[in-house]
């Protein structure tokens, strides 16, 4: 999780005119103070555009001690209670302190539509209080008029040109100036591009503004998937599936019980919930809801630091109980992008899909065949051999618990580096990356051609790149599933390496065994 020093453009004020109807709402908030408080706003009849600027007070706070965060939203009269979507008309947390709507327009977070007679509410978020506490101004004007031409939605293609059943790379969570980031659409989906991504999901913290104008800016061969980041005060869910328009409410806590009716409802859609960062030192940002309602685990966002690192092992860890036949959780990566700094597909998933469309992709995503890479020239393919049958990444491989079971990994775009094996018990092996050739740039003559290195690494050349290819062999008796690490030599010791691709397990469930004692 990453936060920008930038702010995205604010609107423009418009000229205060005569027949305007200004409203001052001012109030102060103390530590402890609720998670939401709603403003009312009585809106008459003729009303065509709503505009709405705020202002709180920032006393210095001593160092370890949070100072004032205010977030805003709104809601229109049909209404504001939890879970029910109806009035929703938009979210910007604190990226901006002024917003405006109309029929034919909105600020970006907020949703165009008719300012409907009736009483509004201000959504005020106190993300955090000082000691010194919170007072706040909120200033909203009413400006009369014929309402304009009602806004057409515009959003993203179900599907995009493919390549049919191949690897897939996307980024599975980005944000735009639609909520707290720098870049507008049309820039985000130049980053993917110039990235090699073929898709990524639009997720921009509890609001869907981005949904209806994504059509304006996708080209045919990137794919754009609607979602939403749940930025709850007890940990962040990725939504990636939302039909367009679609919005998960998130103001809800662990102990609210809310969150496997949102997993329900996701479900329904065919939509997937990934439990984001769950280590994220951030206020309310690390994940205490629990695994038993997600479909996946973001293990990496954003460059690869500490975080991620234990997001890691703790993953690794419920993979132990997962047992043979047993659901367990896929690990994604994303960049959670939000400032022009933040690489886009810095992580990006890898995903073996029938086909460059939505479904296609989450249901790969959902079965665990995917890897996770730092980059599109990283590449790494992963299988696990036995008694004439072969497993892929994601997949199960049924095998007698005393037979060899080859493990053969290969890997392209990493120059220097090491493969670990893990399994259940940890580290079986782990090996270094077979030096290039020495044909320049990780480049050698056309045509197939190996090198032993140590009889256990070694160079493999297709179609002119150099790949490092690196086999092991275990039992499903010594484990139950295997994973590959692929991680960069360090020139200086270091507490942990940095990582250049993971892959999701191969279970080995061993026939021979009964499934509760695999």
């Amino acid at each position: 999780m990453t936060f920008s020093p930038d702010t995205p453009p604010e609107p423009e004020a418009a000229t205060t005119r005569r027949d305007d109807l200004t409203q001052i709402l001012e109030g102060r908030l103390e530590p402890g103070a609720p998670d939401w408080v709603y403003l009312p706003v009585d809106v008459p009849p003729g009303v065509a555009e709503l505009a709405v600027r705020y202002d709180y007070d920032r006393p210095a706070t001593p160092s370890g001690v949070p100072g004032n965060s205010l977030d805003i939203g709104v809601f229109d009269p049909r209404g504001h209670r939890v879970e029910h979507p109806a009035g929703f008309r938009g979210w910007s947390g604190g990226a901006r302190d002024a917003f405006v709507i109309s029929a034919s327009d909105a600020t970006p977070g907020y949703l165009p539509g008719p300012i409907r007679p009736g009483t509004w509410h201000i959504a005020l978020g106190p993300y955090t209080v000082a000691p010194q506490g919170l007072a706040y101004r909120v200033e909203v004007t009413l400006r009369p008029g014929e309402p304009g031409q009602p806004f057409v939605p515009n959003p993203a293609p179900l599907r995009a040109t493919g390549r049919g059943p191949t690897w897939y790379r996307g980024d599975l969570h980005t944000h735009t100036v639609h909520s707290d980031g720098v870049r507008e659409p049309a820039e985000l989906v130049a980053a993917a591009r110039s990235a090699g991504l073929d898709f990524v999901v639009s997720t921009e913290h509890n609001t869907t503004s981005a949904h209806g104008i994504w059509g304006h800016h996708v080209p045919d061969d990137l794919l754009v998937v609607d979602g939403e980041e749940v930025t709850t005060r007890n940990g962040h869910l990725v939504v990636a599936g939302l039909p367009a328009g679609t919005w998960i409410d998130w103001r809800f806590r662990a102990v609210d019980g809310v969150l496997p009716r949102v997993t329900r409802r996701l479900h329904g859609f065919g939509g997937l919930a990934i439990a984001a960062h769950p280590f994220c030192p951030y206020v309310g940002c690390a994940w205490k809801f629990g695994f038993a309602d997600v479909d996946a685990v973001e293990v990496w966002n954003g460059p690869w630091t500490p975080d991620d690192e234990v997001s890691l092992r703790q993953w690794d860890a419920a993979l132990v109980a997962s047992g043979a036949g047993g659901r367990w959780l896929p690990a994604v990566g994303s960049s959670d992008t939000h400032a022009h700094d933040d690489a886009v597909g810095l992580g990006q998933t890898v995903v073996w899909a029938d086909d460059l469309t939505r479904d296609a992709i989450l249901a790969g995503v959902r079965a665990g065949r995917s890897y996770v890479a730092e980059s599109a020239a990283v590449e790494v393919t992963f299988e696990a051999s036995a008694a004439g049958r072969t497993a892929g990444i994601g997949e199960r491989l049924p095998v007698g618990s005393d037979v060899p079971v080859e493990l053969v990994v290969t890997v392209r775009g990493v120059q220097s580096g090491f493969v670990r094996f893990v399994s259940d018990e940890g580290t079986l092996a782990q090996l270094p990356l077979p030096k290039p050739t020495g044909t320049g740039s990780g480049l050698a003559s056309s045509g197939d051609s190996r090198a032993e290195v140590d009889g256990q690494a070694e160079v493999e050349v297709e179609a002119g790149i150099e790949a490092g290819r690196i086999t092991w062999a275990t039992t499903a008796a010594v484990s139950k599933y295997v994973r590959v690490e692929v991680r960069h030599t360090s020139p200086q010791p270091t507490v942990f390496e940095g990582m250049a691709a993971f892959t999701n397990p191969i279970f080995l469930d061993a026939e021979d065994c009964p499934a509760e004692q695999r």
